[in-house]
C-alpha cells in the first residue's frame, strides 16, 4: 500500500534545490577570488617551510637518540654480593652495587651508534648540587676502547659490545666513591654542536654500597665467614638479663628487606652529612649513632625508660628492625615509639649492614654510664650513710648493648683499625649530640682513652671503679673516699 505525501508535510528547500536561496554568481566574485588567494598563499608558504626543513635535515645530521638503558640488576648483583636486597625484585627493580667493583649497562640507540659523529656521555650524580670538582658529577664519555685506561681509585667506561643500535659497556665504581643514593643520565649530540642535547633521564634509583670484599675498601674483611656473619647474615640474637644469667633474645635484622636499604639512605640524607664525608666509614657509623635515637634529629627510634607506652610500642615487643625501619619511612621520617638500648642496637646493626658496613650488637654486662668523663662511677652518702640522690648521677644497668663496626682506621695510629664501638643508645652528648664512637676497641682494651672518637666513654662502660663517697666536714673539699671497687 503506497502513501502519499502531504502537500502540508513538505517543507520548501528541503531535498531539492533552492534556486532562490543561493546568492548570484557575480555577486560571490570578490570573495570567492579572495579565498583561493589566501589558499594559495598558505600553501606556498607551507612548501617553502617543509623544504627549509628537507634542507636543514640533510645538510646537518639529527643527535643520537636513548630508547632505553638496562641495568642488569640481577646478573650484576652476583658479582656484587647484592642479590639478597628486595630492591632487585618486582617489574621496576633497583640497581644496588658496591663500590670497587664493574658493573655492565646497555644502551638501546633509534640507530647505530656512529662514534666519530655522535658523541654520548653519561652524567652519574650525586645528591642535589652537581659539581665534577667535588666528586657529585660523574661524566663518563662513550669511547670504542675495550678495556679501562684508569685505575680503582677512579670512575671510568669500557665498551664491551656494539650490535646495531645496542652497545654493552662496564662502569666501573671507585673504592671511595661515596655511598647512598646516585642517579644518571645520557646525553647525547652531534660532533661540532653541543648546543641542544637530547636528554634520557634514567628513572632507576642507583644504590652504591661499601664493599667489604674490596681490599682497597677501609671496611674489607678479608675473613669470607667475618663477611658472611657481619654482612650476609640477617637473623641473630641479642643478649639481655645478667652476667650471671645472660638470656639470647633472637632478632631479626632483615637488612635486605624493600624499606632497610631506603630508610637507611634516608637517615644519611637527614643526617646533614656532607657529600664527601659519606664516603668515609668512620664519619658514616657516628652519623648513625646519632640517627637511630631521636633526640637531637627526630631520628629512627624514641627512648623510653618510664614503664609507660600505650601511646607507641613496649620495647620487648619488637622482634626485628624491619617493621622499625619500615614504620619510619612509611611515616616520612617520624620517630617510631618505643626503644631501650637492645632496640637502638639491633636497627644500628641493621642499618650498617644494609649500607655495606660489617656490624654487630655487642652486649656489657654490669655496664657503668658516667655522667662526667672521671672514668668512675660515684656514689655520695650523708654522714649518716644514706644515699644523697641529687649527687648520684652516676648508674651502673644489669646490660647495656652497643655495636662494633669493622674498618680501617687513618685517622688513628697504626694498629687501631678493625672493630669500633658506637652506642646510638642517647645517654650523653658527643659535639653537642646524642652520639657515641666510633671507639676503636684495640684503644679500650689497651685502656688508651686519647684516641678519637668518645674513647674515655666507652671505656668507663666496661672499666669504670666505683667509687664510694661520705660527707665530710674536715675534708678540704667535703667530701672523704671510703671506699673503691674495681670489680677485678
Amino acid at each position: 500500500m503506497s502513501r502519499s505525501l502531504s502537500p502540508r508535510r513538505h517543507v520548501e528547500g528541503y531535498g531539492r534545490r533552492n534556486i532562490r536561496s543561493v546568492l548570484p554568481l557575480e555577486e560571490n566574485v570578490d570573495y570567492l577570488n579572495d579565498i583561493l588567494e589566501r589558499f594559495r598563499r598558505d600553501a606556498l608558504r607551507r612548501r617553502r617551510e617543509m623544504r627549509s626543513i628537507d634542507e636543514v635535515d640533510r645538510s646537518l645530521p639529527q643527535p643520537i637518540e636513548v630508547n632505553a638503558v638496562e641495568f642488569y640488576c640481577k646478573d650484576n648483583a652476583k658479582s656484587h654480593h647484592t642479590e639478597s636486597y628486595d630492591m632487585l625484585e618486582g617489574k621496576d627493580p633497583s640497581p644496588v652495587f658496591r663500590r670497587g667493583e664493574y658493573f655492565y649497562l646497555g644502551i638501546r640507540f633509534n640507530r647505530p651508534i656512529d662514534i666519530h659523529t655522535d658523541k654520548v656521555r653519561l652524567h652519574i650524580t650525586y645528591g642535589p648540587k652537581n659539581q665534577v670538582g667535588k666528586g657529585t658529577l660523574v661524566i663518563l664519555p662513550v669511547m670504542e676502547n675495550k678495556a679501562f685506561t684508569l685505575d680503582s681509585s677512579k670512575w671510568d667506561i669500557c665498551m664491551t659490545r656494539k650490535e646495531r643500535s645496542i652497545v654493552t659497556m662496564q662502569i666501573q665504581i671507585p673504592y671511595m666513591a661515596g655511598v647512598g643514593l646516585w642517579r644518571m643520565k645520557v646525553l647525547s649530540h652531534v660532533k661540532g654542536n653541543e648546543a641542544n642535547p637530547k636528554t634520557f633521564e634514567c628513572k632507576e634509583s642507583i644504590y652504591i654500597l661499601f664493599n667489604p670484599w674490596c681490599k682497597d675498601d677501609p671496611v674489607y674483611i678479608s675473613d669470607n665467614k667475618g663477611r658472611q656473619e657481619y654482612i650476609l647474615s640477617d637473623v641473630g640474637k641479642i643478649y639481655m638479663g645478667s652476667f650471671k644469667n645472660p638470656v639470647g633474645r633472637p632478632w631479626v635484622f632483615g637488612q635486605f628487606s624493600d624499606a632497610a636499604l631506603p630508610a637507611s639512605v634516608f637517615l644519611l640524607e637527614k643526617s646533614g652529612l656532607d657529600y664527601k664525608s659519606r664516603a668515609n666509614p668512620v664519619k658514616i657509623v657516628r652519623a648513625i649513632s646519632a640517627m637511630v635515637n631521636s633526640n637531637d634529629d627526630n631520628g629512627v627510634v624514641v627512648g623510653n625508660w618510664t614503664g609507660k607506652y600505650d601511646d607507641g610500642t613496649a620495647p620487648w615487643s619488637w622482634t626485628g628492625s624491619a617493621a622499625i625501619l619500615e614504620q619510619f619511612l612509611s611515616s616520612g621520617g617520624k620517630p617510631v615509639r618505643y626503644g631501650q638500648c637492645w632496640v637502638f642496637s639491633g636497627v644500628c646493626t641493621t642499618v650498617c649492614r644494609a649500607l655495606g658496613i660489617p656490624c654487630r650488637s655487642v652486649t656489657n654486662f654490669v655496664s657503668a654510664h658516667d655522667t662526667d668523663d672521671s672514668l668512675t662511677v660515684d656514689k655520695y652518702f650523708d654522714a649518716d650513710g644514706n644515699d644523697l640522690a641529687e649527687f648520684n648521677e652516676d648508674s651502673i644497668w644489669n646490660f647495656h648493648v652497643w655495636n662494633d663496626c669493622w674498618m680501617a682506621r687513618p685517622d688513628l695510629p697504626a694498629g687501631y683499625g678493625g672493630w669500633q664501638a658506637i652506642d646510638a643508645t642517647p645517654q650523653e652528648t658527643s659535639e653537642g649530640a646524642f652520639q657515641a664512637g666510633p671507639a676503636s676497641v684495640v684503644a679500650i682494651r689497651r685502656g688508651e682513652i686519647s684516641h678519637l672518637y668518645d674513647a674515655p666513654f666507652v671505656f668507663a662502660e666496661v672499666n669504670a671503679d666505683i667509687v664510694h663517697w661520705q660527707i665530710d666536714e674536715d675534708s678540704d673539699f667535703g667530701w672523704r673516699k671510703l671506699k673503691t671497687n674495681t670489680y677485678q
